[in-house]
């Protein structure tokens, strides 16, 4: 197969693809798109207008990075999902539990007012709160075996690393688990080859760019 990505390099959920297909080793190429200014060629294959996008051949593209995931967890060696069907339903779960973190982490990077950010951060932090609670002893989600569950969560957790740097987040400090999770993902070539090397400057001006009071405030 020659796969092609369509990417935004910040979307976190390209990123979770990029992490399965690099943890798959499999070869892929990686096309840019700047969502501000979506291409015509970009709305034909993407019928929501969002990445990422995976082209499978010419007239074969799927979306949606949790879709994606799967089918490469389903065509490509090795299998990162349980073979147990209630593990693997309670792995979905806790994947779509990563995107609605993802969603508040995104609106407190971005709130310009301090009633939507108070209200993004404590929906944030309340769920990571959560997540800490039902992690085991790892060292990932699924003990000893990297999953989806980490491919989904590494790209949040990265973000956490890196607002945590921008500003103190007392909260996150006191998640002993989560950041120790976080510790061992960041360290894996796959999670750490996702991002270039400037993600952390390059995220750091888009919320600079977005008028937010996370740095204002910081």
């Amino acid at each position: 197969m020659a796969l092609e990505l369509i990417s935004f390099p910040l979307c976190p959920y390209v990123q979770r693809s990029i992490i399965t297909l690099l943890h798959k080793q499999v070869g892929f190429t990686l096309t840019h798109v700047d969502l501000a200014h979506k291409p015509e060629w970009f709305l034909a294959l993407s019928p929501m207008g969002k990445v990422p996008c995976l082209k499978i051949d010419e007239h074969t593209v799927l979306f949606e990075s949790q879709v994606i995931n799967e089918y490469l967890d389903e065509t490509i060696a090795p299998a990162l999902h349980p073979a147990d069907p209630l593990e693997r339903a309670r792995h979905r779960a806790w994947i779509a539990f990563g995107s609605e973190i993802l969603s508040d982490q995104f609106q407190m990077m971005i709130a310009q007012g301090e009633e939507r950010f108070a209200a993004s951060s404590r929906q944030l932090f309340d769920k990571l709160e959560r997540l800490d609670k039902i992690m085991g002893n790892g060292p990932f989600f699924a003990s000893e075996h990297f999953s989806l569950v980490d491919a989904a969560l590494a790209p949040l957790f990265m973000r956490m690393e890196i607002l945590h740097a921008l500003r103190p987040l007392p909260r996150w400090e006191s998640l002993g688990k989560l950041r120790r999770w976080t510790a061992l993902l960041m360290e894996l070539p796959e999670v750490a080859g996702s991002v270039t090397a400037d993600f952390p400057d390059r995220l750091r001006n888009y919320i600079s760019e977005k008028g937010s009071l996370f740095l204002r405030s910081a």
